[in-house]
């Protein structure tokens, strides 16, 4: 009988509890085991991703590796410095391989991916060997329940959830691991292409790794150091691993009043050291915890527990949340990300649109959108709020999920009328914990293009923020320029008297921009609001209507071919108009929070023009 030779091919599964697919592997009996990670270069080239992203995966590299070692002081992590679509070939031969095992990925470069290397191992006589446990249940299994659609709801996830079956309870991790065989190679290494970069602009130097062998710079296939990756050293205080995760995750259920009564929405944005969330989210993305690891502590406290909460507001209706998401990117594939071509996404005409190709870009530029975009995402709008959600996101990697409303909210339907997608981006750069699938998923939520459709519920940029921090402790941390502001002021910096300001030493002036969109920001000088909030929360749901009556999504014909303009200035859209036309009045509006306020701009005579311009003139004007 031949020797079973395994090739185990970790990617977001980072753990050694609860691996369906590593049982897998030594359900197998093999003689010999390859415990592996792949640097692939559409990671590192072609989707954004800052340092403190980068480093929680070396951190999770790193614990996975002396766990490994732990078992087997033969074996780690080996970490090939090659793209897995020309390196694993080369392996397979090298070390003689019998089978590649990993974990099911459904993310839609993923997908494409292992099929090259599933067809690659079959052309080699190698056996592939996959399971599903990077979510609650299958998403493929999902989306087969649902008729072969997305899962554009909860009810839906949950009703083809039950039709799956229950979710498998977690699996023991494995207590010793086969040794792994000979590690030389015979082959050279293949460089990548590496152009076009689109994280040049968040790196210090080059991506080393590809260019010091396949086993790296000492030989070992030890994981690298952020340095060696480019990146100026990570600022966020969260940290990455297995070993962290379960400690994390044993502290949570220590306290079980917390955990059974979890309510999302009552849970505090604005609370920091500590959070008021597990912040286990980026251990998911990882795989460093697994979710139905997760799933399981917390639904057999709460069935003992009187008064526990249930979903969607517990603890694990967060879980199936992500379950709904990734399972609607299965079934919709690479277009769920975006709005051209996505049956399931509303077309609306944002400003500063994707471009597919010439004249067929699905949305309006705009002079003044483009700088409050740049604005936004420095964390220099002039709503203290906003900003110091923006510079915590940039600097923690991680925001809590009313922030990320909060921002979205007002970055598209709720003031600026930027692209969702646009937003989108500044996300899967920054977040340690971010998922294609999810990221995704709440922007359409968030901008009401899909999964929610109630627009006319705004998040205020001023009266949210009140509602959680009276006194603004979280701005004063996050927007040092106002830290002795009187708490009266401290949502409404332009509110305050020039006394007031004084007296914090605060001046108010300028965009904030003088370091570009590193928002690097004179001591002492907050800017002026970039809006009117209350006219431009007007402007866009006026526009929101217009595009709802309008009806038509992603795929339609007349948004591919670029004729949805002659629809929506038949409609009278107000944000393409030169003459604003805004039919929503105030009792139209629902603020989330509830709270009304009145203007915060200095009134002054300003020529009627295009509504995305008159505001940034307006400014001009007052200063």
């Amino acid at each position: 009988m031949k020797e079973v030779r395994v090739l185990y091919w970790f990617r977001t599964d980072l753990r050694l509890h609860d691996s369906p697919a590593l049982q897998a592997a030594l359900d197998l009996k093999p003689a010999v085991l390859y415990p592996i990670f792949t640097f692939d270069p559409h990671y590192v080239y072609l989707s954004k991703g800052s340092g403190n992203r980068w480093q929680f995966l070396l951190d999770c590299q790193k614990d996975l590796s002396k766990s490994i070692n732990k078992l087997n002081p033969k074996s780690r992590l080996f970490v090939l410095r090659e793209a897995p679509q020309t390196v694993l070939p080369k392996i397979f031969k090298a070390w003689r391989i019998t089978h590649l095992v990993f974990e099911r990925d459904t993310d839609a470069y993923a997908r494409e991916r292992d099929q090259v290397v599933s067809d690659l191992a079959k052309e080699a006589g190698v056996e592939t060997v996959t399971r599903y446990g990077r979510t609650l249940w299958d998403s493929d299994a999902i989306v087969a329940k649902n008729g072969g659609k997305p899962t554009m709801s909860m009810a839906q996830l949950q009703a083809a959830g039950k039709k799956v079956g229950e979710i498998p309870r977690p699996l023991p991790a494995p207590t010793s691991l086969p040794d792994p065989g000979e590690t030389t190679l015979d082959f050279e290494q293949e460089l990548p292409d590496s152009n076009p970069d689109f994280n040049i602009p968040v790196r210090e130097g080059e991506f080393r790794p590809y260019k010091a062998g396949i086993a790296g710079p000492n030989g070992d296939y030890a994981p690298e150091e952020l340095e060696e990756l480019g990146f100026p050293p990570a600022t966020t205080p969260h940290r990455g691993g297995e070993t962290r995760a379960l400690k994390m995750l044993d502290h949570i259920m220590a306290d079980e009043e917390y955990t059974a009564k979890f309510q999302k929405p009552k849970t505090s944005p604005a609370a920091f050291e500590p959070q008021s969330t597990t912040l286990l989210s980026p251990h998911h993305h990882f795989g460093s915890l697994s979710p139905r690891l997760f799933y399981w502590c917390v639904q057999d406290l709460a069935s003992r527990f009187k008064g526990a909460s249930s979903p969607p507001e517990s603890l694990t209706g967060q879980l199936l949340f992500r379950d709904m998401y990734f399972a609607a990117q299965a079934a919709i594939g690479s277009t769920f990300t975006q709005t051209y071509n996505n049956p399931y996404c509303r077309f609306i005409p944002w400003h500063l649109p994707s471009k597919v190709k010439e004249g067929t870009e699905a949305g309006t530029e705009s002079i003044s959108a483009e700088r409050w975009f740049h604005r936004w995402k420095a964390g220099v709008t002039g709503f203290p709020w906003i900003d110091a959600l923006m510079r915590q996101l940039k600097h923690d990697g991680w925001i809590h999920h009313l922030g990320r409303h909060s921002v979205a909210c007002f970055l598209t339907r709720g003031g600026c009328y930027v692209h969702w997608e646009r937003g989108a981006d500044v996300f899967e750069e920054w977040l340690i914990d971010h998922e294609p699938a999810c990221n995704a998923g709440n922007w359409q939520w968030l901008s009401c293009t899909a999964f929610f459709s109630q627009y006319f519920r705004c998040y205020s940029p001023i009266a949210f923020g009140q509602k959680w921090d009276k006194e603004g402790l979280f701005v004063r941390h996050w927007v040092p320029e106002l830290k002795n502001l009187d708490e009266k002021y401290i949502y409404e910096p332009w509110r305050a008297p020039q006394s007031a300001l004084d007296k914090a030493h605060v001046r108010l002036e300028g965009d904030g921009m003088g370091g570009g969109d590193d928002g690097k920001r004179e001591e002492g000088t907050y800017p002026e609001p970039m809006m009117d909030f209350n006219e431009r929360r007007k402007v866009c749901l006026d526009a929101m209507k217009t595009a709802y009556q309008v009806g038509i999504n992603g795929n339609d014909v007349r948004v591919k071919n670029g004729t949805w303009r002659e629809i929506f200035d038949a409609a009278g859209q107000g944000e393409m108009e030169e003459e604003d036309k805004a039919s929503f009045s105030d009792a139209d509006v629902v603020l989330a929070d509830d709270v009304e306020h009145g203007s915060h701009k200095r009134k002054v005579q300003a020529k009627r023009e295009g509504p995305m311009d008159r505001h940034f003139k307006k400014m001009k004007e007052e200063t």
